[in-house]
């Protein structure tokens, strides 16, 4: 069955960098988009950033410059990195694939000092 498991959340100081990472099985996956999402306490989950399969990304507006989608198929594994961490990038990160509708359990990210 189709399967994705985040990790690299972590506690990291303003200005700090993490990369996340999102293991995938079960699929076809050099054929499929993938994207992450996040969720900050007590607001909606939003799209963060998302890669086709060819390699186009978008990402949210406030995250432009900072964060970078990148995916390498031959490990079925999709990565964010996030550097210049703001406090406002504090939130659980999740890995979605679209055409399965599924999501990871996600990964908490939290930017304090």
């Amino acid at each position: 069955q189709v399967q994705v498991v985040e990790s690299g959340g972590g506690l990291v100081q303003p200005g700090g960098s993490l990369r996340l990472s999102c293991a995938a099985s079960g699929f076809t996956f050099s054929l499929d988009a993938m994207r992450w999402y996040r969720q900050a306490p007590g607001k909606e989950r939003e799209l963060v950033a998302t890669i086709t399969s060819v390699g186009t990304y978008r990402y949210e507006d406030s995250v432009k410059g900072r964060f970078v989608i990148s995916r390498d198929n031959a490990k079925n594994t999709v990565y964010l990195q996030m550097n210049s961490l703001k406090p406002e990038d504090t939130a659980v990160y999740y890995c979605y694939v679209p055409g399965y509708d599924k999501w990871g359990q996600g990964t908490q990210v939290t930017v304090s000092s």
